[in-house]
């Protein structure tokens, strides 16, 4: 008997919409394209409270990896500046530096906050049609508006001038300290083709603030990725390789797999970005011109490589970062706007002890663009920029070097590669401000639908950029779809 649902991809987006799929009642094939599966890493991302409870998480052994600090960094007297995630600790260790500062730290981390849930309002349901006349996208908008307006004057001004500015005006507003701004600043330039003093970076900062407890401005991680792929439920198949998504009359039909085998589907999701999706593995006639012109112009230019290290023992640290100022920020991104790696890149480590006892430490190296000026990326290219990285992380943690017994770079094409990750970009669409809500990835897309019945789009692309919700909220669609027959 044929699966009633295929989804296409191993992320953790992709076994989140297969569970809720399957809870609802529907033989599911998740057919597994990343290259190689490592379902013992942890990820990163946040993981909404109705995704646990709804999925009974904890019961399979789900464990948010609460760092703390949550992020240090270096000090140019010596020492190191904790970000913890007891505000007063941080504003302590702010305070060895500028008293100023650490005397703003909680209100500024409560003014954050606030924000950060009107986005975690907005972040666990399809995006809202701002032109429809649907008395239940009105509603949605109302709901939107009243919640907005709670935020009261102070919350609602916060709002409308973060949007649009930049994480250096905005931080600059705010701090004084150079090391503080520059470890807020890089997280308001992760994964972005754009520098601190590019206008509506202050969003993306705000962006990676939701869900995570006051005054921790980064990702959790977790192991959501390893407990989903365990739990019963949904029939998965590692090491698939997707060649076609046939169409017929207008409706998605089958997915054919490289090896010639065709799967037929009554539904087909896709967690792989909409260019590969809608473009290669679906023919494009069946798309009016303007769609695939908007999908081929979405932005997903990456600028992010990673260093993976085996140390022969743990460091002492659990996060750290190597981004001295906004200035520093800047010029690093400079090179990359020329298509050259920065030859002083933002720096974030982040080390692990996994199941096997391994002290990994995966290293995120910004700026290093998918496009060269001078060439293309190659066994040399990767080998210098892990020199870099590895010198930097030296002067940091002095003795690092001599501990590390293994040591490999993946650069943005070779994410692009084994990750799925088009041009290297993690959220497969830049999480710029013309590129959010009802405007992810593109505004005829939004809602996780796509023009041909029957396929749908579950990927990072998708709104809110963040992989756990966005898999829920394209399960969630599809399900009222096929139990409401439109689709």
């Amino acid at each position: 008997m044929s699966p009633q649902i295929v989804l296409i991809g191993g992320g953790v987006g992709e076994l989140v919409a297969a569970h809720y799929l399957a809870r609802a009642g529907h033989r599911v094939l998740l057919l597994d394209t990343h290259t190689p599966f490592e379902a013992t890493r942890s990820s990163a991302g946040w993981v909404p409270n109705a995704l646990i409870k709804e999925l009974s998480l904890e019961a399979h052994g789900f464990e948010l990896q609460n760092a703390d600090p949550w992020l240090s960094a270096p000090l140019p007297d010596g020492g190191r500046m904790d970000l913890c995630r007891d505000p007063a600790r941080s504003a302590a260790s702010i305070g060895k530096i500028s008293a100023n500062d650490a005397a703003k730290w909680p209100r500024f981390c409560e003014r954050m906050a606030r924000l950060a849930r009107l986005l975690e309002h907005l972040y666990l349901s399809p995006p809202p049609d701002p032109i429809s006349s649907d008395p239940r996208d009105l509603a949605q908008l109302a709901g939107i508006a009243l919640r907005t307006r709670l935020l009261g004057r102070e919350g609602l001004e916060d709002l409308l001038r973060l949007l649009p500015m930049s994480a250096a005006d905005f931080l600059d507003d705010w701090f004084e300290t150079d090391t503080l701004k520059g470890l807020l600043g890089a997280g308001g330039v992760m994964h972005l083709h754009q520098g601190p003093r590019s206008g509506g970076t202050a969003f993306a900062l705000l962006h990676h603030h939701v869900g995570s407890p006051t005054g921790v401005f980064r990702p959790p991680r977790s192991n959501l990725g390893t407990v989903l792929a365990k739990m019963p439920g949904i029939e998965i198949r590692r090491g698939a390789e997707v060649a076609q998504i046939t169409v017929h009359e207008g409706r998605a039909k089958s997915v054919v797999l490289a090896g010639g085998e065709e799967i037929a589907a009554q539904v087909i999701i896709s967690g792989a970005d909409p260019r590969r999706t809608l473009l290669e593995w679906v023919d494009p006639v069946w798309l009016d011109p303007e769609l695939v012109r908007a999908v081929r112009h979405i932005r997903s230019r990456g600028v992010a490589a990673r260093v993976e290290l085996i140390l022969d023992r743990a460091h002492g640290f659990q996060s750290l970062a190597l981004a001295p100022s906004l200035d520093y920020l800047e010029r690093a991104y400079d090179d990359a706007k020329y298509r050259r790696v920065s030859r002083s890149p933002y720096i974030e480590a982040h080390a692990e002890t996994g199941a096997d006892g391994r002290h990994r430490v995966s290293v995120h190296f910004q700026y290093a663009p998918y496009f060269l000026a001078d060439g293309e990326w190659n066994s040399e290219r990767c080998q210098a920029l892990g020199d870099v990285a590895l010198t930097m992380l030296s002067d940091a943690l002095p003795g690092i070097a001599s501990t590390i017994v293994e040591r490999s770079v993946l650069s943005p094409l070779d994410l692009e590669r084994i990750e799925g990750w088009p041009e290297g970009q993690a959220y497969q669409a830049e999480l710029a401000l013309d590129q959010v809500l009802w405007m992810r990835p593109a505004p005829e897309l939004a809602r996780y639908r796509t023009p041909i019945r029957g396929l749908f789009l579950c990927g990072p692309a998708m709104h809110p950029g963040v992989a756990g919700a966005c898999g829920r909220n394209a399960a969630r669609q599809v399900i009222k779809d096929l139990h409401g027959g439109i689709r």
